[in-house]
């Protein structure tokens, strides 16, 4: 197989040893997948930005519904400007593996539940339009909780936005009237440049209002929990300085054991800490009684 090969997926993802899906993708559970959904763009990029990964995220996107996550599993596809012999070419393979229609309609054939489609269309708007109303309500048909990041265009904004799903979103570039063309893809389910962020197939994907966070599926566990203690925390520390009872220095530095101590009471009580209790602050705990 030239394109969206399992061998290939389970060569490049070493670091997953958990289930993957029949092509080769990581599959992230559905567990954490809901517990990342509650994270905001800066909270998911943190543990991401203190691993070295510095090029997983990308803000500069129109967002169908600003208002909505979007959270689910990488499906990727790399286009390039249309050459007519690597166009021939690469058809002729997709007709031996099965494939029908334009190449987006491949990917978008493919899809399960909680896949995000991310495709890399080199920011081409006019005739880059990679998905419509049709394939938009395909996308929200068999992703149910999914969606796209396209960097590239997008045609019948009226239409999609009208499609009646919860969950759907897509991040693009921008609109134009013109179907899709005069481009090819080369991979399907290959490491993706959208922007400057990079994304590989079975990634978990994030989309905020502030932009996309894509998190390597073998962190994505360890991402949802550094997030959660992140944000709880931040709840804590908003309402001590309403209070006045800590300045902006100590709360924004390294907490001293007897806030630690603070905290901890009011996380076993509070009731925004109740969603949170899963939660285990023995090594935080154990490191300030270190120093």
């Amino acid at each position: 197989m030239y394109f969206n090969n399992p061998e290939d997926l389970i060569r490049i993802t070493p670091q997953w040893q958990g289930e993957r899906f029949p092509d080769g993708r990581p599959k992230v559970p559905q567990s954490v997948l809901d517990r990342i959904r509650r994270l905001n763009f800066e909270e998911a990029w943190a543990s991401l930005a203190r691993a070295g990964y510095n090029h997983n995220t990308e803000s500069n996107f129109r967002i169908l519904h600003p208002e909505r996550k979007m959270v689910g599993r990488a499906v990727t596809a790399v286009m390039v400007p249309h050459r007519p012999d690597l166009d021939a070419a690469l058809r002729a393979v997709g007709d031996e593996e099965g494939h029908t229609g334009f190449y987006n309609q491949w990917i978008i054939d493919s899809l399960v539940e909680d896949d995000v489609v991310i495709v890399d269309l080199y920011d081409k708007i006019y005739r880059g339009t990679y998905v419509g109303g049709n394939l938009s309500t395909a996308i929200a048909t068999r992703t149910k909780r999914g969606g796209a990041v396209i960097w590239g265009g997008i045609r019948d904004l009226e239409q999609i936005v009208e499609i009646k799903n919860e969950y759907l979103n897509v991040y693009y570039r921008g609109v134009h009237p013109t179907g899709i063309g005069e481009c090819v893809m080369t991979g399907f389910n290959a490491p993706c440049r959208v922007g400057e962020a990079i994304c590989m197939p079975g990634d978990v994907v994030l989309g905020t209002l502030s932009g996309v966070v894509f998190i390597p599926p073998h962190m994505a566990e360890d991402v949802a929990t550094n997030a959660e203690k992140l944000k709880i925390r931040d709840v804590f520390g908003f309402q001590r300085l309403q209070e006045g009872v800590y300045t902006t220095a100590q709360v924004d530095r390294k907490w001293t054991p007897e806030m630690n101590r603070d905290f901890l009471q009011w996380f076993a009580t509070d009731p925004r800490a109740a969603d949170f209790q899963h939660l285990n602050w023995d090594e935080e705990m154990a490191d300030h009684e270190g120093n």
